[in-house]
């Protein structure tokens, strides 16, 4: 399994109600970092498939779950346990220090 695209509609289902850590990665097609860090967000899916649900929203798509998570710079993630915001990262992150918040959620 790869990334759950999520949008407004979908988020509260896919992030909030899942139990167990979730790493959600705000982007849009028209940023470059935000493409940078793609495949790296691919590998870390794959990498914790079974351990840790990783989302993408497209912020041009999910505008009101942006604006509620204050999203002011692409690209940004946002890790999540239970439900609850337990870390943020943003601009463009190294697959090291990614893997690290992700470890810690663990």
């Amino acid at each position: 399994m790869s990334e759950v695209i999520v949008n407004d509609s979908n988020f509260e289902q896919e992030v909030l109600k899942h139990n167990g850590p979730v790493m959600v990665d705000f982007w849009a097609t028209w940023c470059g970092p935000c493409r940078m860090l793609g495949p790296v967000v691919e590998e870390l899916a794959k990498e914790y498939e079974g351990k840790v649900k990783v989302c993408k929203l497209n912020t041009d798509e999910g505008p009101d779950t942006s604006t509620k998570y204050r999203i002011t710079s692409i690209p940004t993630i946002i890790f999540f346990k239970n439900g609850e915001v337990a870390g943020q990262a943003v601009g463009l992150q190294s697959k090291a220090a990614l893997q690290e918040k992700l470890d810690a959620l663990l």
